[in-house]
């Protein structure tokens, strides 16, 4: 499945039906009169939050949805029949946009959560009220009115509490398969994940909590260089930050320093969420080796007192110590 976080698509609520001009022609009515009944109302557009989506690959191949147009009125003062709303599935974490000034309309982030998109046009009038002391055979009826047309601009914002950043080919994706039952592709190579993947990692408690493995940013990403600016909306709704290191790298403070450049560029508060630093691939390293590499990265810390976690992705090693601190980041009570 193809993992789509953008999509435009034009929604076209219905037109109101019309109204009509009719007369009654009863035996034993001995003075008639008019009867035209009332147009129906047009259908809404309402946009719908579910839990079974992961992706807007859907607005991919269909971008213009319109609702059902309101039926003309009847005789013997019958109102036509309203169009039905029409129901657009997306999937949660879901923001939605005016494609034209960009101004927010609405944000589905819970299953059932609905947001009314184009509002169906109002039905129109039949003769029949439009008589008056005045008038008494009027002629005259309305046309219903046209529902409303917008251009939308849907941006999907993954709902993880936890998420896993660092440069491409630190170890993320082999920490989050470690964790949850999570499969993304792993490989020894830069840029293996393409897109985000999403994984549940039990708590002590028993329930689970989502982490987010964010394909691996470069110095620039934020301005569009490499892969990862096309996901750092995605860890905007996280509580948490998880920033790999490799240990096995020539320069770990030059390595954390260019991530966190990144965020800083891009904004939207994320230097200022909590973050938990750890030293990933310790297997390949001597104890010397990592004791120099960890002294680095403590020492650029020092001024915040971040501590600096050591673990092993790929030998489960340390991984309790990384979740512990999870936990009581989340304030997870782990008795």
């Amino acid at each position: 499945m193809q993992f789509i976080d953008q999509a435009r698509i034009a929604v076209k609520a219905g037109r109101g039906g019309d109204g009509i001009v009719a007369f009654r022609r009863e035996k034993y009515v001995p003075a008639g009169g008019p009867s035209g009944g009332d147009g129906g109302r047009g259908g809404d557009v309402l946009l719908v939050a579910d839990a079974n989506l992961q992706t807007l690959l859907d607005f991919k191949y269909k971008r213009i949805f319109a609702a059902d147009d309101g039926r003309r009125g009847g005789p013997n003062r019958c109102t036509g029949a309203s169009g039905q709303p029409l129901l657009i599935k997306v999937p949660c974490g879901t923001e939605v946009r005016d494609a034209r000034t960009g101004i927010l309309l609405g944000d589905l982030t819970a299953a059932g959560d609905e947001l009314l998109v184009a509002l169906g046009g109002r039905g129109g009038l039949g003769n029949a009220h439009y008589l008056s002391n005045r008038n008494r055979a009027p002629e005259k009826c309305t046309e219903g009115k046209e529902g409303e047309e917008w251009q939308l601009q849907l941006e999907l914002k993954l709902l993880a509490e936890v998420g896993i950043i660092g440069l491409p080919n630190a170890g993320k994706s082999t920490l989050i398969s470690v964790l949850s039952a999570a499969r993304p592709k792993i490989a020894d190579y830069p840029f293996t994940t393409l897109v985000p993947n999403l994984g549940v990692v039990r708590r002590p408690s028993g329930d689970g909590t989502v982490f987010a493995d964010i394909p691996g940013l470069i110095a620039g990403a934020a301005q569009g260089a490499g892969l990862g600016h096309d996901f750092l909306r995605h860890i905007e709704r996280t509580r948490l930050l998880i920033h790999l290191i490799d240990a096995g790298a020539d320069d770990v403070v030059a390595d954390f320093q260019v991530v966190t450049r990144e965020l800083e560029a891009y904004g939207h508060g994320l230097t200022e969420r909590p973050r938990l630093v750890a030293l990933n691939k310790i297997e390949l390293l001597d104890e010397a080796e990592l004791a120099d590499r960890l002294q680095q990265l403590e020492q650029h810390l020092s001024s915040d007192g971040r501590e600096v976690l050591t673990i092993s992705a790929a030998s489960n090693r340390h991984l309790d110590r990384l979740l512990a601190a999870v936990w009581q980041e989340l304030g997870i009570n782990v008795d």
